[in-house]
């Protein structure tokens, strides 16, 4: 199958761009896939001067010629574009309409000098189609084409390097060698004599232009001579962009790829009356592809099956090789633009791949984020299970701790290593810190709830060795009471304290907080004691009664009294009960922890039992704190008098007894029974008697 050349109109003859017709001849000869490796070639010439035929038979391209039998009129109307066949590299041919055109009229130049500043512009290579009898003719048609070429390459701002092939058709008898001298000749004189821009007035033609000139015998006399010429020619056009090539040294060349937006913005400024400034063109059409490409490898990243993977992957936990995964997924995409604008503006491409770096890294960092919270939260709970678990095995708190918690920034280090993404730099510095105060946070918190425990296991322990002692001296109620209570209460804390400083010596706490720790359960313990004793005093009448009744009803070596007997001094002992009993209530009356003497023993005896002072109407005691004062005066009285009442029923239930007792023991049987129990015994006498 021949290969097409895909003709079609590039410009219409209203001047109208035809952008779609050029993106179709693009993708069907893959343009965009040669980089800087394709050539541009346009010809100019009269209308009619078989420029069309020309193209045709040295590109083997298709474009409309000029039927002879119909006369000499316009064939190409605008600017037409196709793909030369069999030339490498790629080669890309340009059919413009014909000069001093008849059909535009005389006067109607705008469009021949609009599309011959398009073709310098875009062309590697212009074709200039001649007649060899205008060579040195004043009023040639050649001349009006030449200048309105130099005239436009004027409005070039720092122009390609282009190379002008003056292609001499329907060559004579006079020798090409004399016909090229005097060609080159009209070309210097009309180049002198276009006016030129400031600083440009003594520029060499070679500046801008390469001139290659060549000979073409006619093609209706001599068709089969043209042809053999056209086919050496076409040779010159084999890698002519090559060093040696017909345009090797043109410069200013844009990326396949941006070809067609350039071109399209060439011919709108052209079309608006405006300077060409190429070197600034080149610089916007390598910012619109290189931001379209750009813009074109964000989009597949974010489809990438691949990323979307790992993206789903991430959320459920730590991926293990994250960063190598995710620097391969951007260095593709990055690596594919790099090789598509390879050829444009270095300084824009590099702009725009800094843009698309940074767009795709904002893109993929909050799954990098994700992959380093887990590896925050693995660690974090780690250093949990690492720290409860190590602790049963009986290390030192402290020294646990700092175990735990490197290892764990240990291992937090070595997963962000292994997610780091080296393109990104992405600093993981934040979340580690984060990582570290919040096992700093936990430890405390683990730290100070097992120093509760302890605390507490060990008040646990001190409320059981006290209670029971405690209850048993308060209730015996004896003089050295309270100082049996401050012995026990010492020796209980200070066992209890120095087992519990042995217990924490691993947590390394500072001295402060040990002492403050002692103290707390120092004043544990006391409150042990004050609440105890609080309690007993609740209970004192209670209390109060048990002794009076156990001193009254039992003699010093725990027999029950007999009231009987008549040897009980009930007064007495009624006295030695309630003294017991008053000696209770003082012992009860308050808390003695701190060692100062008190008076209340006394007071309480003299207006008490003694009736020696005035009553106790005061509601504290001398010398004793109300912090530590039980019950006051005034409700000791009360006490006394309300046990003195359910006591003396006990007292006046003795003395009856005893009464009735010492009656009955007084009474004597009359005499004439006790003569009876003589002479008859005592069995006979009860025997008369019934």
């Amino acid at each position: 199958m021949e290969e097409d050349c895909f003709a079609t109109q590039l410009i219409y003859g209203d001047g109208q761009f035809n952008r779609d017709g050029l993106e179709c001849l693009i993708k069907k000869v893959n343009l965009a896939d040669y980089g800087l490796s394709y050539a541009v070639v346009a010809i100019v010439g009269p209308q009619s001067s078989g420029k069309s035929t020309l193209l045709n038979h040295l590109f083997e391209t298709n474009f409309r010629e000029m039927d002879a039998y119909r006369g000499r009129s316009q064939t190409t109307k605008g600017i037409w574009i196709a793909k030369c066949i069999g030339i490498e590299p790629c080669t890309i041919a340009l059919d413009l309409e014909g000069t001093d055109s008849g059909e535009r009229g005389e006067d109607d130049t705008t469009f021949e000098k609009q599309s011959a500043l398009f073709a310098l512009a875009i062309s590697d290579i212009v074709l200039i189609n001649m007649w060899c009898h205008d060579i040195g003719r004043e009023q040639a048609a050649n001349k009006p084409l030449l200048k309105t070429v130099f005239q436009v390459m004027m409005r070039l701002f720092s122009p390609r390097k282009t190379t002008l092939l003056f292609v001499i058709r329907d060559k004579t008898k006079t020798p090409f060698e004399f016909l090229e001298p005097i060609l080159r000749e009209d070309i210097q004189k009309i180049w002198h004599a276009v006016p030129k821009p400031h600083g440009h007035e003594n520029t060499h033609l070679s500046e801008f232009f390469n001139v290659e000139v060549v000979a073409l015998s006619s093609y209706e006399e001599k068709e089969e001579k043209f042809k053999e010429e056209v086919a050496q020619l076409r040779q010159r056009f084999m890698h002519s962009i090559s060093p040696g090539g017909l345009a090797g040294d043109r410069r200013g060349v844009v990326s396949a790829s941006g070809f067609s937006f350039s071109a399209q913005q060439i011919w709108k400024d052209i079309k608006e009356n405006k300077d060409l400034d190429l070197p600034a063109h080149k610089v916007m059409v390598a910012t619109f592809r290189c931001e379209e490409i750009a813009g074109e490898k964000l989009a597949q990243l974010t489809l990438d099956e691949g990323w979307l993977a790992l993206e789903k992957a991430v959320e459920s936990g730590p991926i293990p090789g994250f960063g190598k995964k995710l620097s391969s997924i951007l260095e593709r995409y990055l690596s594919e633009y790099d090789s598509e604008t390879i050829y444009f503006d270095e300084g824009v491409r590099n702009v725009k791949r800094k843009q698309l770096e940074s767009k795709a890294l904002d893109f993929l960092h909050p799954a990098y984020i994700t992959m380093v919270g887990h590896l925050h939260s693995k660690a974090l709970e780690n250093f949990k299970t690492g720290v409860e678990n190590w602790l049963e095995e009986g290390e030192g708190f402290a020294a646990l701790v700092r175990a735990c918690k490197e290892y764990c920034i240990l291992e937090f280090d070595q997963g962000c290593a292994d997610a780091f993404v080296q393109l990104a730099g992405w600093d993981a510095s934040k979340i580690k810190e984060k990582l570290q105060r919040d096992i700093d946070a936990h430890a405390s918190s683990f730290c100070s709830a097992k120093l509760s425990d302890l605390i507490v296991n060990y008040e646990r322990q001190l409320s059981t060795a006290l209670t029971e002692p405690l209850e048993s001296l308060l209730e015996s109620g004896e003089r050295d009471t309270w100082t049996s209570i401050r012995k026990l209460l010492k020796r209980e804390t200070e066992a209890a304290l120095l087992e519990f400083l042995s217990a924490v010596a691993g947590f390394e706490l500072d001295k402060a907080d040990i002492t403050a720790m002692e103290q707390k359960i120092r004043d544990y313990a006391r409150n042990v004691v004050e609440r105890k004793a609080r309690e007993e005093a609740g209970k004192v009448l209670i209390r109060m009664k048990n002794r009076f009744s156990m001193v009254f009803n039992y003699g010093c070596d725990s027999i029950p009294r007999v009231w009987t007997a008549g040897k009980e001094d009930i007064k007495t002992i009624t006295k030695e009960a309630r003294s017991a009993s008053l000696k209770l209530l003082s012992v009860i009356a308050a808390i003695r922890l701190d060692e100062k003497p008190d008076k209340i023993e006394k007071i309480l005896f003299s207006s008490l039992m003694d009736g020696t002072t005035a009553p106790l109407a005061s509601t504290t005691w001398e010398e004793v704190p109300s912090k530590d004062t039980l019950l006051t005066p005034v409700r000791c009285k009360s006490l006394w008098k309300q046990f003195k009442a359910e006591t003396e029923n006990n007292v006046t239930r003795a003395l009856s007894y005893q009464k009735a007792c010492r009656r009955k023991n007084n009474w004597v049987p009359p005499m004439w029974a006790i003569v009876a129990m003589i002479v008859l015994g005592f069995s006979e006498l009860m025997l008369q008697l019934r």
